[in-house]
């Protein structure tokens, strides 16, 4: 049994090394991709069939996002980024539950190379969607009080304990890249190594519980990820006294 913490190199495409968890995130947009051509496509005033559960699932999403920004216009503005994240995220988790995932493949040095991995087992990935939630919140910060005043957050020479504050909080900064990419990344990649586990000692019914178990703990993953992005959001773009 091989279990692989990086990604595996599938081939290269004009010297770009592609791995299988890249080829699984382009088969995860694309997926995204047509199944929102063919919600949208035939439009109606009263929804029914594909149409009806896409507009169910995102008027729900919107519901959270506008409850935790508790800003119906920050909502509207945001809404795009989160719901990307969260649906990618989502149908990344659950492709690689997928059968064929983790074991359709090529061997090589005497390991299986699988052609397809979940794009969020890859640190890659979530340390991608970790700096860019973070980049997204410091933008709307700046945006939302000024780059004075929001850069007083972090370096603030008023008084000694201020100026420490200050650091902390720019570390803390910094350190929320690491706890959005190692969290999702480590869920993932530890549902992944139980469902190997599990599947190489008893290949049938045993593994089927987990997978549900990893049907749940992908969603939640997905949504804990938004729910951050959106709290940290909010409060970068709150006004605060120094």
């Amino acid at each position: 049994m091989h279990v692989s913490i990086s990604a595996e190199h599938l081939f290269s495409l004009f010297g770009i090394p592609v791995s299988n968890t890249m080829l699984t995130a382009l088969v995860a947009s694309f997926l995204l991709v047509i199944f929102s051509y063919f919600a949208t496509r035939r439009m109606k005033k009263i929804p029914s069939g594909m149409q009806n559960f896409f507009e169910w699932g995102i008027e729900q999403l919107f519901q959270l996002v506008e409850n935790v920004m508790d800003d119906r216009k920050l909502a509207f503005r945001f809404f795009p980024l989160i719901a990307t994240f969260f649906f990618f995220i989502l149908v990344s988790n659950w492709m690689g539950l997928l059968p064929g995932f983790g074991s359709i493949g090529f061997y090589e040095h005497g390991a299986l190379v699988p052609y397809f991995r979940s794009a969020t087992a890859d640190l890659n990935t979530t340390l991608a969607f970790a700096m860019i939630s973070v980049i997204i919140i410091q933008i709307a910060g700046i945006a939302a009080l000024g780059f004075r005043h929001y850069g007083k957050k972090f370096f603030n020479f008023s008084s000694p304990i201020n100026f420490f504050v200050g650091l902390l909080e720019l570390i803390s900064e910094f350190a929320k890249i690491i706890s959005f990419s190692f969290r999702l990344f480590g869920a993932v990649l530890a549902g992944e190594i139980l469902l190997t586990v599990i599947t190489g000692l008893v290949p049938y019914v045993l593994p089927l519980p987990f997978m549900g178990l990893e049907l749940f703990i992908g969603a939640v993953q997905a949504l804990v990820f938004v729910l951050l992005t959106m709290v940290f959001l909010k409060i970068a773009m709150a006004a605060q006294e120094h």
